[in-house]
C-alpha cells in the first residue's frame, strides 16, 4: 500500500527553521495590520501542520514556556529524529505526530486540544486538493475562535512561467530509476541540456535564470521537495482564501511585515485601481499580478477584530526593537521579494544610530527628534523594514518565564550536530521567543565558545574550529566555491571569528542563547 499519496517522502527535507510561524512574529503581523491577536503571557497551544523535520517547533517550544506545542508530519523518519532531538534537549512542551492529514482531520488523533496558533509551511501546493480539504477540515475542527493560521505556498502568476519547467522534471524522473535525489540530479542535467540545445521554451523565457541556477547549485533534499511532487500546483490567492473561508478564517496580512506598508510597493496609480475594488479576496489578488508574486506568506485569522486605532499604537509602542547586523554593515537597500526598497538615510540612520545602543522601545523611538516632522507611525514602518530585512528584530518587551535553560541546551545540541552534519543552522532566543538563524561555521565557533570558556583570541577560535571541519572533511567556500588550501581557510576563518567575537558574541549573550 502506498501511504504518500503522491507525495515524496523517500528523501527527508531540509530541516529550515522559519521566524514568520513563531507566535510572536504572527502576533506583530496582526498588529501592524490592525487587527487583535493572542495573548502569549498566559498558557496558549500551537500546531504545525507537515512539520517535516520538526526545526521550526523544536525552537519554538524551546523558547516559549507558555506555549503548548504539538507537530506532526506523516513521515515516519521526519518524526524519529524530531523525537531523538526534542528528548535529548529535555524539551517537555513539545509533542510529536506522526499521523496524516486526514487522521487529524477526522479525530483519528486523540486528545487534541483546541488550538491559538496552526501553522504550515510551504505544502499547501505540494499535497493532494483532497490533502488540503483534510487540512481545511483539521482547522475547522481545532482552531479555536479568534485563533490564528499562516500557510505559506508557491502562488501565481509569479510561477506561470515555470509550470512547463515543473512538468518537464517530473516526466523525465519518472523515466529515471533510483531514489528521488539520483532522479532530480538526472533531470536538471537533462533541463541543462535543452538550454544549451537552445530550446525555445528557454529562450523566449529568460526570466527562469534564477531557477535554473537553483537546480544546478541547490540541495537536492530541496528540490526534490520543490519540483518532483507529483500533486504540485501553484494557487492564487483567491483560490486559498476561498478553501479557509470553509473553517471560517479571515485574511489579515502577509507575514511579510513590509506589506503592511502598501505604498511602499504601489504607485499612487495603482493604490487607487486597488482600492476601487469593493470585493477583498479580488483586490488581495490583483496585487499578486503586479508584484508577479510567486510565493506567499499568508496570515489568517478565525473571526478577525480589528483593533482599535489607539490601542493598536499602545501596544505597539511596548514592543522593543534590537539591532541583529553590526552598525556600519547595515544597508538601506531593502530587498522585499522582487522588490527592492530604497530607504531614505535621513529617517532611518537615527533610528539604526540609536538601535545600536542596544534593545530600544518603538516608544522612545517615536521620540527620536529627527521623527518628529515625520508621520507618527514611521518609527514602527522603520522597525518593520529593518526586521523585514532580518537586520533587526522586534520582539515582546517581557517573555515571561523564559527558558533559558531549556534553550541553552538545545543550543548546544545543535550546535555539536555540526560537527558531523550541518543540516540544522539555527539556534533558539528566549529572549524573541523565537530562532535565529546561523550559518555552519558560525555554529561550530558557538560551539568551541560554550566548550572553552573565556576563549577570547580569535586565532584560536578558527584554529579550533577549523581542526572540526578538516576531520569532518569540510572547508569553508569563496565565492560559492570551495578553499583547497589550509592556510587560506584559516584566513578565512580568522576573519569570520574576529567578527564573532566582537558583534556575535555579545548578541548571542544578549538574546540569552549561550
Amino acid at each position: 500500500m502506498d501511504w504518500t499519496a503522491g507525495y515524496t517522502s523517500d528523501i527527508e527535507y531540509t530541516a529550515g527553521f522559519y521566524r514568520e510561524q513563531s507566535p510572536a512574529y504572527l502576533n506583530l503581523v496582526c498588529l501592524l495590520n490592525g487587527y487583535e491577536s493572542i495573548a502569549t503571557d498566559r498558557p496558549y497551544t500551537y500546531f504545525e501542520l507537515g512539520c517535516g523535520r520538526g526545526l521550526t517547533s523544536i525552537i519554538l517550544a524551546a523558547s516559549n514556556p507558555m506555549g503548548e506545542f504539538y507537530a506532526a508530519d506523516f513521515n515516519p523518519a521526519h518524526i524519529a529524529g524530531a523525537r531523538d532531538m526534542s528528548s535529548a534537549a529535555s524539551i517537555g512542551n513539545l509533542h510529536l505526530i506522526e499521523n496524516s492529514f486526514e487522521d487529524l482531520a477526522t479525530g483519528h488523533v486523540p486528545d487534541l486540544p483546541q488550538f491559538d496558533f496552526i501553522t504550515l509551511h510551504g505544502i499547501y501546493t505540494w499535497v493532494t486538493a483532497q490533502s488540503r480539504q483534510h487540512i481545511v477540515q483539521f482547522i475547522a475542527r481545532y482552531l479555536k475562535p479568534g485563533g490564528v493560521v499562516y500557510v505559506s505556498y508557491n502562488a501565481m502568476p509569479g510561477w506561470s512561467a515555470a509550470l512547463p519547467l515543473q512538468r518537464l522534471l517530473v516526466e523525465h524522473a519518472e523515466l529515471a530509476p533510483g531514489r528521488s535525489d539520483a532522479q532530480m540530479k538526472s533531470a536538471a542535467a537533462f533541463v541543462r541540456q535543452l538550454e544549451a540545445a537552445q530550446a525555445g521554451y528557454f529562450k523566449a523565457n529568460t526570466g527562469l535564470r534564477t531557477r535554473l541556477d537553483l537546480l544546478a547549485r541547490g540541495n537536492a533534499n530541496y528540490l526534490v521537495h520543490e519540483y518532483l511532487t507529483k500533486n504540485w500546483q501553484p494557487l492564487y490567492f483567491a483560490d486559498v482564501a476561498r478553501d479557509l473561508a470553509q473553517a471560517k478564517l479571515d485574511y489579515v496580512g502577509s507575514a511579510e511585515l513590509a506589506f503592511a506598508y502598501p505604498a511602499l510597493f504601489f504607485t499612487p496609480d495603482k493604490l487607487d485601481l486597488m482600492n476601487g475594488i469593493a470585493d477583498a479576496v479580488f483586490r488581495e489578488t490583483l496585487k499578486d499580478y503586479f508584484l508577479n508574486t510567486s510565493f506567499r506568506k499568508d496570515v489568517f485569522v478565525r473571526g478577525a477584530r480589528a483593533m482599535p486605532a489607539m490601542r493598536q499604537k499602545q501596544s505597539l509602542q511596548t514592543l522593543n526593537v534590537l539591532l541583529l547586523v553590526p552598525r556600519n554593515s547595515v544597508n538601506l537597500k531593502i530587498k522585499i521579494g522582487m522588490t527592492e526598497i530604497n530607504a531614505r538615510p535621513d529617517i532611518f540612520q537615527p533610528i539604526v544610530d540609536a538601535i545600536a545602543q542596544g534593545s530600544t522601545s518603538l516608544a522612545e523611538l517615536s521620540r527620536l527628534p529627527a521623527l518628529k516632522a515625520l508621520p507618527p507611525g514611521t518609527a514602527w514602518q522603520v522597525a518593520a523594514l529593518l526586521t523585514a530585512s532580518g537586520q533587526a528584530a522586534i520582539y515582546p518587551s517581557q517573555q515571561p518565564g523564559a527558558p533559558v535553560e531549556t534553550a541553552q541546551r538545545l543550543n548546544r545540541l545543535i550546535a555539536s550536530q555540526a560537527r558531523y552534519v550541518d543540516d540544522f543552522q539555527a539556534l533558539a532566543s528566549p529572549l524573541f521567543g523565537s530562532g535565529m538563524a546561523v550559518g555552519y561555521p558560525e555554529l561550530l565557533m558557538y560551539l568551541v565558545l560554550v566548550e572553552n570558556a573565556g576563549l577570547r583570541d580569535a586565532l584560536q577560535l578558527a584554529q579550533h574550529v577549523w581542526g572540526i571541519m578538516q576531520a569532518s572533511g569540510r572547508c569553508m567556500l569563496k565565492d560559492s566555491k570551495p578553499i583547497q588550501d589550509s592556510a587560506e581557510n584559516l584566513a578565512e576563518l580568522h576573519s569570520l571569528a574576529k567578527v564573532t567575537l566582537e558583534h556575535r558574541l555579545p548578541l548571542w549573550d544578549t538574546l540569552r542563547m549561550l
